[in-house]
């Protein structure tokens, strides 16, 4: 694709008509503005950048759905959708990981997000053995992110005890257990897998699966790239945490992990004013999931007060119950808006839009948390979503008003095309291998359904 033309595109300093990029080797080689259409352009209306997915357990979009129907607990929370987690990854082969994995990218793609982290945890076989090869699962990961085309940004997970204190592994987790020996040799393993505008990173689980000890060794183990983990996404990891070391997990992580830049907190749900004014200043990124903490019951995320104290977010698809980045965004605010009684409480000085601001603070937090550069701008990778101007919901919008109607009035999906790395990979909003893709997802849930 030497040229691509757009009406209108959002670059960093704002949107901007009659936009021409040239694409070179997958990233843009120049912009220009205020230029017409050539008969050889690649010709839209309105252009996006794509946007990253900075949390996805891939394995779970298998399982969409089948966790919605109460149990016989008293309570029916994040506990109890764990343990129908544990039965159904239970029964997953290599090739279902694949296939479903393949299933949730493509979906991802079709709804505006071209780079996904893969918080990836499943490594052992059903009985909680290592594969021969290290990377057996891993290696499906990144199998069905380059049959899709979706840029990965690969977290394998250190998982080894059950709660604080170091306690043993329970049987459901079996299979995500490594000790650092293994877990090294495993991080080596996966580096030559991943593809150009990859990257590489790592996931201690969280505080309840990792020892103080392994955490510093796992730091220290990767020097470079990413480091997520998940923290304060219950109220009983919160009263765990304290009862083990008498501080909550994200002031714990504060005051010994010395967060930064490099650092993602997957969800950081149950924060004090105190934590969330602290992480917003660690240049660490919150990785919000609304779609997932609204479905487990976890809580609300003090978006108002992180983003005024000049926090950082991404936004991650978690549990892949639903992938759209749209609801993702649209619940965020709408949690907000619960929570304060107000409207239009995500906006700000500067982007009185809230779709505007949340997606500029999405598009540039999640791509810090993946190790990759955002937006549509000159040696960054060409990841375009382009919108279907004809579509109701946009008719008569313009600049900000755009993301305004497509995150909040669209009742289905406005976009057209998506492209990763200069490659057209969504046509009319349906990826390009989807019927491929379907099939052999459903053969997966099909077999699973019936054991």
């Amino acid at each position: 694709m030497p040229t691509f033309w757009s009406a209108t595109a959002l670059l960093p300093e704002g949107w901007a008509r009659n936009v021409r990029f040239t694409v070179a080797g997958g990233v843009i080689a120049s912009v220009e503005t205020d230029v017409p259409a050539r008969p050889d352009d690649e010709a839209h209306q309105i252009t996006l950048p794509g946007l990253a997915n900075v949390h996805s357990h891939a394995f779970q979009r298998g399982m969409a759905g089948l966790a919605e129907h109460r149990g016989g607990h008293s309570d029916d929370n994040f506990w109890s959708w764990r343990e129908v987690m544990y039965r159904f990854l239970d029964r997953l082969t290599p090739d279902d990981m694949e296939a479903i994995a393949a299933m949730a990218y493509g979906e991802m793609l079709e709804t505006g997000y071209t780079h996904v982290g893969e918080f990836h945890y499943l490594h052992n076989d059903a009985n909680g053995r290592a594969y021969g090869d290290p990377t057996e699962m891993a290696a499906r990961v990144v199998a069905a992110a380059k049959a899709t085309g979706i840029g990965l940004t690969l977290l394998p997970v250190f998982y080894a005890h059950s709660n604080f204190g170091g306690q043993a592994p329970n049987h459901g987790q079996r299979r995500f257990i490594h000790d650092l020996d293994s877990f090294s040799r495993l991080i080596e393993a996966c580096r030559p897998l991943l593809s150009d505008g990859d990257t590489l990173g790592i996931a201690p689980h969280s505080l309840r699966a990792v020892t103080p000890d392994e955490l510093a060794a796992l730091i220290a183990m990767h020097p470079q790239g990413p480091i997520h983990i998940h923290a304060a996404e219950q109220e009983k990891e919160v009263q765990d945490s304290l009862a083990y070391s008498g501080m909550r997990p994200v002031e714990w992580l504060l005051d010994h992990a010395r967060l930064d830049e490099r650092w993602c907190l997957i969800h950081a749900t149950h924060l004090t004013d105190l934590e969330t004014d602290a992480l917003a200043a660690s240049g660490a990124v919150a990785g919000l999931c609304p779609i997932t903490e609204a479905n487990l019951g976890d809580g609300i995320f003090p978006a108002l007060r992180y983003l005024n104290a000049g926090g950082r977010i991404g936004t991650g698809t978690d549990s892949n119950i639903l992938i759209d980045p749209v609801q993702e965004l649209r619940g965020l605010e709408y949690s907000q808006r619960l929570a304060h009684q107000g409207r239009n409480i995500l906006g700000s000085a500067t982007h009185p839009s809230v779709a505007r601001r949340l997606f500029g603070d999405t598009l540039a937090g999640g791509a810090q948390a993946m190790g990759i550069k955002p937006g549509l701008a000159v040696d960054h990778a060409a990841d375009f979503v382009t919108l279907n101007s004809a579509h109701p919901a946009l008719h008569g919008r313009k600049g900000d008003q755009l993301l305004d109607s497509w995150i909040f009035a669209a009742r289905n999906s406005c976009i057209d095309t998506v492209w990763k790395r200069g490659r057209k990979l969504v046509t009319g909003g349906q990826h390009r291998d989807s019927a491929h893709v379907t099939a052999r997802y459903l053969k997966v849930v099909d077999r699973i359904m019936a054991e």
